[in-house]
């Protein structure tokens, strides 16, 4: 896979999960990270589980806040010098249930959080380095977003949303920078747990693969996506679902 020994990545909500695991896997490869989330002391942690502040720094805050984004950004490129590959992977899902029956305001927060937010930290990384400099931007979907998500269909419609923002970011900021996303299935982590708790065998059983997926499974495809080896790949959308796509329905 290369190198990414000099470069610098932002990822956001990487506290612990798919966030963490994807800052583990960019550091191990030589990368600096500026991780982000809402609490302090997680961040506080997750330094630590990467390495500690020569490879790592943390700054709290609020996704949907663009002060909070902008100081992620300047925080990156004062510390490490620049600003070379992105991580959207903040993702919110409050509501449960028939869209039909939902709270527009709650839907709102969903679009502000999981599409508005990912919008707005790629202009600021543009505006303060990708477009001079170039790099790699990656946004963190999810098979919600490809497919019907019964009783989750804000969050469904939210990744959707991201499927084609990435599509259309990566035509607007072509050739400087690429820009892909992955769509996990269910993960292994704290947010994903009401899909498998108390039913791991039969979560595990609809994936070819026979297992859910883990954060490091997440981890190490971002790596590639952000890489040099994915040179030529932009625009797209990495599934990563154990092959239950390939299935089809039961």
């Amino acid at each position: 896979m290369g190198t990414l020994e000099g470069r610098t990545a932002l990822v956001t909500g990487a506290s612990r999960g798919i966030g963490l695991a994807i800052a583990q896997s960019l550091v191990e490869r030589g990368a600096r990270v500026v991780v982000t989330a809402r609490k302090p002391e997680a961040l506080e942690e997750a330094v630590r589980e990467l390495g500690g502040a020569d490879v790592a720094v943390a700054v709290a805050g609020n996704a949907a806040d663009a002060e909070h984004r902008a100081a992620a950004v300047r925080t990156a490129i004062d510390t490490f010098g620049s600003l070379d590959m992105l991580v959207g992977n903040v993702g919110i899902n409050p509501l449960y249930g028939p869209l039909v029956d939902l709270p527009l305001d709650g839907f709102r927060k969903i679009l502000d959080t999981n599409v508005v937010s990912t919008l707005g930290l790629v202009q600021e990384a543009w505006r303060a380095w990708m477009a001079e400099h170039g790099g790699s931007v990656l946004v963190v979907a999810s098979v919600a977003g490809l497919k019907a998500s019964p009783m989750i269909g804000a969050y469904g419609v939210s990744k959707a949303a991201l499927v084609n923002l990435v599509t259309q970011l990566a035509v607007e900021l072509g050739p400087k920078v690429r820009v892909n996303a992955v769509a996990p299935a269910v993960v292994r982590t704290r947010f994903a747990t009401a899909l498998y708790e108390g039913r791991e065998a039969e979560a595990a059983a609809q994936y070819p693969v026979g297992r859910l997926g883990e954060p490091a499974d997440v981890g190490e495809a971002a790596a590639y996506l952000l890489g040099d080896g994915a040179g030529w790949v932009t625009g797209q959308t990495l599934v990563l679902d154990g092959g239950a796509l390939s299935r089809g329905p039961a």
